[in-house]
């Protein structure tokens, strides 16, 4: 029996709704009834991650995490995937309040990079301030030997200006400063870049973004179609 698929979204909706675009895409079937019932809470209450991180003055994100959580195992989820790189600072909490099983996207793309890159250690990180504050990467790439490399402070913030437009609706027509950053990255003999953040993930198809990018929004898709007992359609 398919297992049903609970989204915790929102973070921000427009990744969300690209999470379950490419689950439908990717899902081998030939009629409604052959694709998985999946639940998405767009939980747009959930405060900013990166903010919190940051500085614990702002509002804490935890709390409607896991009331998301939650929300979805009452609901009939048989278990969860999170759609949000930074919000996996708060991974381990949110699966301590749940008593079904809780995908994780980073570590699901470490598994796939150790896969399918077997000569590669060493892999470009283009995220969140939060993300890289926490080091959300690093925790879990330590574990298969993956070394994480960031855009300098005075590149980073190229990267953080294309991921708050998105999120802010403000169309970047300058992406000059963000390839700067991945410049900088290549320089060190890095040319595998993670889509660390899932305004990046929508950054790719909006912009065409030109590049060596390991789509984790892609990865935590599989992951969850092969999980939820179905097969990944052949493309």
């Amino acid at each position: 029996m398919t297992k049903v698929l609970g989204i915790i979204g929102g973070m921000g909706p427009l990744p969300t709704i690209k999470l379950f675009e490419k689950i439908v895409l990717l899902t081998k079937a030939n009629k409604d009834q052959e694709h998985i019932h999946i639940l998405i809470d767009n939980n747009t209450s959930i405060p900013d991650r990166t903010a919190y991180i940051l500085d614990d003055k702002f509002e804490d994100p935890r709390f409607e995490l896991i009331k998301s959580a939650k929300r979805l195992e009452k609901a009939g989820a048989d278990f969860l995937i999170m759609p949000c790189n930074t919000a996996h600072h708060f991974y381990e909490e949110i699966k301590r309040s749940i008593n079904i099983p809780f995908l994780n996207m980073i570590e699901e793309t470490a598994k796939y990079i150790e896969k399918s890159y077997k000569n590669i250690n060493r892999v470009g990180l283009l995220g969140t301030d939060g993300t890289i504050k926490a080091k959300i990467y690093d925790k879990v790439f330590n574990d298969y030997g993956i070394q994480i490399v960031y855009p300098s402070i005075e590149n980073q913030k190229y990267v953080y200006e294309l991921i708050y437009n998105i999120k802010e609706d403000i169309r970047q027509e300058n992406l000059d400063g963000f390839y700067k950053a991945m410049d900088e990255v290549r320089n060190q003999g890095i040319d595998i870049f993670i889509a660390g953040c899932t305004e990046i993930s929508v950054a790719l198809e909006m912009f065409s973004l030109k590049g060596n990018f390991i789509d984790p929004l892609d990865i935590i898709s599989v992951s969850a179609i092969e999980f939820a007992g179905k097969e990944i359609k052949s493309l």
